[in-house]
């Protein structure tokens, strides 16, 4: 992806999925309303507004962060030989509770609370698999349980949605419908 001090907010959270993460771990931006950004607004007014920070080292930081993200994430069909080859790995789906109920990969447990806690203090060594509905918020868990400790954790790169389109075409395709 190419970003230039003109590429929209939107744009970037579209293409780079950890990109909130990344804003918000080294300039504290993007994570409430007081930090927030709009999708509309660029590079250069984002870092304008929030203390001159230079939209170079802001792009840089952006990349650096996607590349690094890029090592958890792992394609449907990689996902399919590692179950296939290690049946004890755990698909987890960090859906909600409706969206699992509604669709899920035959196999995954839904994530609870109660649930990640049994993981966190089981082997840290246990290979984990995360998914989402599209791709888009499953790093942010996979972080957190990376950040636990849980070493060999990954996640679903396009979620269910690129499963049921690459895997699976049985389990029915979605769009979520936001009220506002």
């Amino acid at each position: 992806m190419t970003i230039t001090p003109e590429t929209s907010m939107g744009t970037i959270m579209d293409g780079l999925p950890g990109a909130r993460r990344a804003l918000f771990a080294r300039y504290h931006l993007g994570g409430c309303q007081s930090c927030g950004f709009s999708p509309n607004e660029t590079v250069a007014s984002l870092c304008a507004r929030n203390g001159g920070i230079d939209p170079q080292e802001m792009i840089a930081h952006l990349l650096a962060a996607h590349e690094h993200d890029l090592a958890f994430l792992l394609s449907p069909a990689e996902v399919k030989q590692r179950l296939e080859q290690a049946p004890e790995t755990v698909l987890l789906d960090c859906r909600t509770r409706e969206e699992h109920e509604a669709v899920a990969i035959p196999g995954s447990q839904f994530l609870t609370q109660e649930l990640q806690q049994q993981l966190f203090a089981a082997d840290p060594l246990q290979d984990i698999i995360l998914y989402d509905h599209l791709g888009k918020n499953v790093l942010d868990t996979c972080a957190w349980f990376v950040g636990h400790g849980m070493k060999n954790t990954r996640a679903l790169q396009g979620g269910i949605d690129a499963w049921s389109r690459e895997i699976d075409p049985s389990l029915p395709r979605y769009q979520l419908e936001i009220e506002s």
